[in-house]
């Protein structure tokens, strides 16, 4: 006996925000409202800055990926909350947790990593002015953003297997809109 008291747990039930159906129809409204704003804000961005030619450098390069990362992550949370202010039956499988727990943190984490890029990016152009389109090829913003994916992904990996390793002893009822670690 390995000293444990842990119980399996198939899904999780999230209670969302509210259980007003007032308060419930406004609050879909408004997130499917800001949802969509950042679906066509960020598809706008990237479409932009692929088919514009002026467009083609570093920072706006640097850019797109920040706007992939937004739209990833909010899609990742976005669409599971819109549908559980409708639906009645407003559990997700333990292993849907656990993806939508994976896929959040990895954008999230690699949105962070790219900030900080940015502003390498940045301090190259104002540093060394002469030098920055060396210092900053396209063979080395591949290698940059390939390097924030790759830490973003093992970072959520690491966080998401430790998290979902954990004992569940209690209820499977988690009063959020979305899988996060302490509820």
């Amino acid at each position: 006996m390995d000293g444990k008291n842990c119980s399996s747990v198939n899904e999780f039930l999230l209670l969302g925000i509210s259980n007003d159906p007032g308060v419930k129809a406004t609050l879909f409204i408004t997130f499917l409202i800001v949802y969509l704003i950042i679906l066509v804000a960020n598809l706008g961005m990237i479409i932009l800055i692929r088919m514009d030619s002026h467009l083609h450098t570093p920072m706006y390069f640097f850019l797109s990926h920040l706007s992939f990362s937004d739209l990833c992550y909010s899609t990742a949370v976005g669409p599971k909350m819109l549908v559980g202010f409708l639906a009645k039956n407003k559990s997700i499988p333990f292993y849907g947790c656990a993806l939508q727990w994976l896929v959040c943190c990895s954008f999230v984490d690699s949105e962070c990593l790219l900030l900080a890029v940015m502003a390498f990016d940045r301090y190259k152009a104002i540093s060394t002015p002469l030098l920055y389109t060396v210092n900053m090829s396209s063979r080395v913003c591949s290698w940059l953003m390939a390097g924030v994916y790759m830490v973003g992904i093992v970072d959520a990996s690491v966080n998401t297997i430790l998290t979902f390793r954990l004992c569940f002893c209690e209820s499977n009822v988690i009063n959020h809109f979305f899988c996060d670690v302490l509820p």
